[in-house]
């Protein structure tokens, strides 16, 4: 790393070293468009100035990979993430993960994982969508305790707004691609969400559990008196 700067340069990319002075947490790779050999490099060089790393959406090949190379790297199949953790990161307060089904698991898992690799404790409440509302009613005392809520949903995106309506903290909506023609890839849950009369909601973009998961630990840390 050049001395004037605050970055390592590859000749691919320029890994962001003081991200974590400047923004309270280490920067995230997005794997999907990267070789095997660029995450190696990337990863190897986060590790060599004893970074943590989090990669979002890699899959099982690049995992192994990298395992081969990195033997402590974890991975998420459901979640698609990948970790790399050399320094233990206390995880305080609570972040509530919601599901309206099943079908939107991996974008949850995504938001749950990141959330948890930046140091929020996480509970999980999946498959409990409008279509049976009575799951929901039994268990919204607990997803209540949380400090933050995230709602994942897709088809037409009312989760976030039925649990906005009866919760006590600030709701993260995320919707999903998942549903039939007419939901149009997520742009229905996206236009429910964006739309809803309920207050205290902020919506990410659609599939992103990421920023849902990034977004909810900063709040969690915040109000539980930890940056």
């Amino acid at each position: 790393m050049e001395n004037n700067k605050k970055y390592i340069e590859l000749d691919f990319a320029k890994l962001d070293m003081e991200r974590t002075k400047r923004r309270g947490y280490s920067e995230a790779v997005f794997c999907e468009c990267k070789t095997n050999e660029q995450l190696l490099k990337i990863f190897q060089t986060f590790k060599d100035n004893k970074t943590n790393v989090l990669g979002t959406r890699a899959n099982i090949e690049q995992y192994n990979y990298l395992k081969e190379k990195l033997p402590d790297i974890k991975y998420s199949e459901k979640g698609r993430i990948l970790t790399l953790t050399l320094q233990e990161t206390e995880k305080i307060g609570e972040v509530a993960v919601c599901t309206g089904g099943t079908g939107d698991i991996p974008v949850a898992e995504e938001a749950a994982l990141t959330a948890e690799f930046f140091g929020s404790n996480v509970k999980r409440y999946y498959d409990i969508g409008v279509s049976g509302i009575h799951r929901l009613f039994d268990k919204i005392d607990d997803i209540n305790k949380a400090n933050v809520i995230i709602a994942v949903a897709g088809m037409e995106g009312a989760l976030a707004s039925i649990i906005a309506g009866m919760a006590t903290s600030h709701v993260i909506a995320v919707p999903t691609s998942i549903g039939y023609g007419a939901s149009f890839k997520g742009l229905s849950a996206l236009l429910t969400m964006l739309n809803s009369c309920a207050e205290g909601i902020s919506v990410v973009n659609i599939d992103n559990g990421f920023n849902a998961g990034y977004s909810a630990n900063q709040i969690n840390r915040q109000i539980a008196g930890k940056k």
